[in-house]
This record gives C-alpha cells, structure tokens and sequence, in this order.
C-alpha cells in the first residue's frame, strides 16, 4: 500500500511523469486558433477604469481580471460570439464579438443589486435577513426569513468567511501618557487584508470583522513620502506629522511613516528562489493552483540571469520538481509551472523542511534567499496546529532564508495560519484575489516583495505627558512587543523591502482634553504640568538589522509642532486617516467616533491627486460597496 501511495505521488509530482506532460500548442497554433482582444473598462458615472472587471468568453472557462487601471488583455477562440463582463454593484454587459481587436465598454452602477436585499446570516427573523427598498420586497423576504429560520426548506446563506481561519483581533485602546508612556510595535508591511477584504466587498458581503487589519489596509496604498537623503547610510527614512483627528475632532493624528530606500531592479543582489506550491485537492480551481501559476509566470518575467529558482511542491508528501535553474531559462521554469496539477492531501510541513533544504544548499551569502510559498494553507498532513507550524518556521528562519506567502482560495482559507508563517518566518504576505493583485505584488513591486533591506524592524514612541493625556495605536494589534523587547536583538520583528512604506497612526488626546476615565476618587491622580506646543509632542526611536546582520542600529527623531486643521494637512495623513475610518467602519470599531460612510468616502476622494496606480480611485468604490451593504438601524428597523 506504502509503495503504490509513494508511485501515486511520483505521477504526481516529477516532471517526467506522464501526468504532468501535457503537450502545449505552439504559438502559430495558438495564433491560428484564438485571437487577443484588448481594452478599458469603465465607470460610465466617472469615466475611472474600474479595477477587478471579470472579462469572460460566453459559454467557456476563458476569462481575465482587469487592471487597476481598468485595462484587459485575452485570447478569444476564433468561433466565440460574446464577451461578457462584469462586477459586484455593476450592471453586467455582453459585447458581441465580430472579430475586433480593440473592446473599450462603460459599466453602469447597479443600484438595486446591493440595496435591496442584504443576508447577514439567518439565526431567526430578528437577526437574520435585512430588508431595503421597496415595502412589498420587504414584505417578500420576511416571509422567505421566517421561513428559512423555522426550517421551511430555504437555503440558508452561510455567515461570511464560514469555513475560513481569522486571528482574534483585541482593538486596541487608549493608554494613559503618564502611567504608559511607551507604545513598542513590530512593523508590519504586509497588505493581504485589503486583498481579502476586497474579495468579500466584491462578491456583496462584509467581511468577518477578524478579517479586518486595519494597519494592512493603510499599508496596501503608496505614499508620497520623500526618499532617505543619498549621503545617509540608514535604507530608511522617518516620517512624522500631526493633524486633527477626522472621527474625533477633539483629538489629534499622529501620522509615523518610513519610506524604504528605493533600490534599481539591476543594482538588486543575486536572488536565491524556491517556489514552493501546494498542489494538494483544496488547490483545485482557476482562483487556486490556476492564479498560482499564472502569478508564477508573471514572476518568471522579472527574472535576471544572475537570479537562481527552484521549484517544491507538497501534497501527500513532498518532492522537488525543478532543480535550480537560472532565471534566463525561462522555457525550464515556465514549462514546470505549467505541469502542475492538484490532488491528494496537504503535508504542508514536509513542504517547508524540503524547501528550505533546497534553499540552504543553494545559500548565495552576496544575494537574497527566499522560499515563496503559494497556498491556501489548509494543512493536513504532518504539523497542522498553529504551535508546531511556529516552530518549525522559528527554526528554518535561523538560516537566514526569507519567506514570501501567496495566498489564494476561498471558503476554507486559512489566514490565520498565513499571517503566523510570514511573521515568524523574517517575510511578507499577501493575499492574491485575481490577476491584477499577483502583478502588483510580482511585478510591481519585485522588489520590495523579494529583497529585503532591513529586518527586524521596531518602532518604539515616547509620548510626552506634559502634551499628551491618552494615547491609542489604530492596527497593528497582532505586533505589539513589550516595552523591554525593543532593545532586545533576540526578538525578531518585521522586515522592510526595497522601496517598501510603513505607516502608522496614533489618536491622541491632547492635555485639556476630555480623558476617557473619570479621574479617580480615592487617590490622587498624577499629572504632569502643561507644556507650550513648541515642546516635543513625542519621540519616534526604530532599531533595525541589516538583512544578514544579528546587531541592531538605533534611529531617533523628536515630533514638535502643534497639530494643523485636517484641510491643512498633507495628503499622505488625509488618506491614511481615510483608510483607518474605513477600517474601523468595517470592524463596527468602539473607536470610530463620528465617522461616516460618506465622510470616510469624501475623505478618501479628496486625497487621491497622488495615486499613480489606480488603487486609491478604487478604495472610494469598495467605501460605496461597503455602505450600500451596511444597512442601518433605521432602514431594517429590527436590528
């Protein structure tokens, strides 16, 4: 039984099998039997491109996500008749097809599709189904409501998220300036919570409020931040500013930021990669091992001569099915990719061991050594808890291989597991919902996704309590350190990558200010003595390694000044405050004081001259899809 399990997983697995040798048409073939279409699709109200479009050939599987910028590109079969597109909050379109080459159509807001009916989850009438719009539709669907609640016979709609692993998230609240003085947090420049969350919006549902990471929602967009000065030897800059809090006006934002040095693609070191890709039965489907591979392909493209890749695949067990291969045999490495298929069960621990072996024994110390591991991380095989997981990535990291994790999937996605194996695997992680998404991460930012310029990164920010009464830190709930672990170079942290930005936002209430305690009545409360604005409002202080190094450097840099009006304001902390209401919006945070959907909106929209790839245009849509999927209190009149 052992040796035909061992022979099912050699079909399986090695290139030589006859599993994996599917034959592909040649180019002329290809020519001769499909034609490219190209175009935009927009936003018929705004004439924006609207990022995430399906583009689908009517009546096959053929079908492409659009750019950020609302820019397609597919292979039509010479005998297709229609395209097909379409979007969640859109009305959807068909485009016959008559041989052109060049399709450029308008999408119209659907305004009946997200407002009439909202399923939130169905545990009795009260708590189950919202209604909107019109009183004989509301009327209709209580009874389907009941109904479904007692057992008529009605689906059920699953609560959003069922089946998939989310990390509790404790918010964070404010702290006394006195008592606390010291906030210390790792950084975090991982962006797969915006990915996920705009998966969830895309579909018509909210996400699970555990789903939400608010500082990776800050963190997915681009900033205008300057570039560290060409003299300094430090590979990042500090950035701080201060401004009146949008959801509490009473209170001030302090914006902390880090702009990583910008390093050329061809002045990059050698890169050491190992693709390292769960094709076990979850991996089954084009949004699984199909975006995968074409994710890979994109990143193949990226590859120099110098740059070195292998290729691990796990299921049952584990195997090696590309050795290392140098990036200009792009034929080699495009040709494994397009072999894999999925099937069997998921050893996802024997998948890392190997990996890492893989990488060890091909270690450049002059270049950057990564496993990239692509998953839906549904192990259940070997190590499955989140315990055993931690440690086997603790050990592997000590040899200084860095891990990159892709995540695709839906409906048994394991977040939780992810975020752990980036964190303590010294990596980053994302979280690919379509096309567009791997070129952001594999293309676009090549650089800051694979080479790293700084580990374990801290933050640590003294305030003053002669200025500052509470202070509280929005995100970054799971990288809390204490305040001793900031000088202790044994803690690991997070990593920066080329390029790469860091922001974070604290809300602050001034001294004089209403406190978020009563004072107390049987002992005295201590405070300090006011100070004039022109004193230090706080101290940023970031420790860093080297990528290689075990030593870390100290950088300090003192915030002064009296915060400004928001319209005053640089349009950096403007959206990033955008971003945070967002989040908190989406969390039904304690802490979102008087923020709005349509205040979060405009916020948002007036704070995107900067935005160079469409994605800041595209936050104001998903605000819009949010709201018309948040019903209130008024309009449901139950809840």
């Amino acid at each position: 039984m052992k040796y035909l399990l061992y022979c099912a997983l050699a079909a399986a697995l090695l290139p030589s099998a006859p599993a994996l040798a599917q034959p592909t048409p040649t180019p002329a073939a290809a020519s001769a039997a499909s034609y490219t279409v190209q175009g935009r699709v927009t936003d018929r109200s705004t004439g924006q491109g609207l990022p995430g479009v399906t583009v689908l050939v009517k009546g096959t599987t053929i079908g492409v996500s659009t750019n950020h910028d609302g820019t397609y590109s597919i292979q039509v079969p010479k005998h297709s008749k229609l395209l097909i597109f379409s979007s969640i909050g859109f009305i959807q379109r068909e485009v016959k097809l008559t041989g052109q080459t060049t399709i450029n159509v308008w999408l119209a807001a659907d305004s009946q599709q997200l407002s009439e009916v909202v399923v939130t989850g169905l545990s009795g009438k009260a708590a189950g189904i919202s209604i909107r719009g019109s009183r004989s539709l509301k009327r209709k669907y209580e009874q389907v409501a009941d109904k479904t609640a007692y057992g008529y016979g009605y689906p059920a709609q699953p609560e959003p998220g069922a089946g998939e692993s989310y990390a509790t998230i404790a918010e964070n609240g404010f702290r006394n300036a006195t008592k606390e003085p010291l906030s210390t947090f790792s950084i975090d420049v991982d962006a797969a919570s915006y990915s996920n969350v705009r998966r969830f919006l895309q579909q018509g549902q909210l996400p699970p409020a555990d789903a939400v990471r608010t500082e990776e929602l800050i963190n997915y967009f681009q900033y205008s931040y300057p570039q560290p000065a060409p003299t300094t030897p430090e590979p990042f800059r500090v950035i701080t500013e201060q401004a009146q809090c949008p959801w509490n006006p009473e209170h001030q934002l302090v914006q902390v930021a880090l702009q990583g040095r910008k390093v050329p693609t061809e002045k990059l070191p050698p890169a050491n990669l190992v693709f390292l890709i769960d094709v076990s039965g979850s991996m089954q489907g084009d949004d699984r091992l199909g975006l995968v591979q074409q994710a890979l392909r994109l990143l193949t493209k990226e590859l120099r001569p110098q740059d070195k890749v292998a290729m691990v695949v796990y299921a049952g067990a584990a195997g090696t099915v590309l050795p290392p291969t140098a990036g200009s045999s792009r034929a080699d490495i495009l040709a494994a990719i397009g072999r894999l298929t999925a099937g069997g069960s998921t050893a996802g621990g024997a998948g890392l061991r190997l990996a890492y072996q893989v990488a060890r024994q091909n270690f450049n110390k002059e270049g950057n050594n990564r496993v990239i591991l692509c998953t839906d991380g549904d192990f259940n095989v070997g190590e499955q808890s989140d315990a055993a997981m931690e440690r086997l990535i603790t050990e592997e990291r000590e040899s200084g291989v860095f891990l990159t994790v892709l995540g695709v999937g839906q409906g048994n996605y394991q977040d939780k597991k992810m975020e752990l194996l980036a964190d303590k695997g010294n990596g980053n992680y994302a979280y690919l919902d379509n096309l567009d998404e791997a070129r952001r991460v594999l293309v676009q930012q090549f650089g800051g996704t694979l080479f790293t310029i700084a580990k374990d990164v801290k933050l640590q920010v003294e305030f003053n309590p002669a200025r500052v009464r509470e202070y509280r830190l929005v995100g970054y709930e799971n990288r809390l350190l204490a305040a001793e672990d900031f000088n202790n170079d044994r803690k690991d942290a997070g990593e920066m990558g080329s390029g790469h930005t860091v922001t974070a936002l604290y809300e602050v209430v001034p001294v004089g200010a209403r406190a978020s305690v009563d004072p107390l009545k049987y002992q005295p409360t201590a405070t300090a003595p006011s100070a004039p604005a022109t004193a230090e409002l706080l101290t940023v202080k970031l420790r860093y390694k080297q990528p290689q190094g075990s030593s870390s450097k100290l950088l300090e840099s003192p915030l002064t000044g009296a915060a400004r009006p928001l319209a005053e304001a640089s349009e950096n902390l403007r959206f990033a405050a955008a971003v945070a209401q967002f989040g908190m919006l989406l969390r039904q945070s304690d802490y979102r004081g008087s923020a709005t959907w349509e205040a979060t909106a405009a916020l948002a929209k007036g704070a995107k001259t900067f935005d160079p790839d469409g994605y800041r245009a595209e936050l104001v849509r998903l605000i819009k899809l949010a709201e018309g999927l948040r019903p209130t209190p008024a309009e449901i009149g139950v809840r």
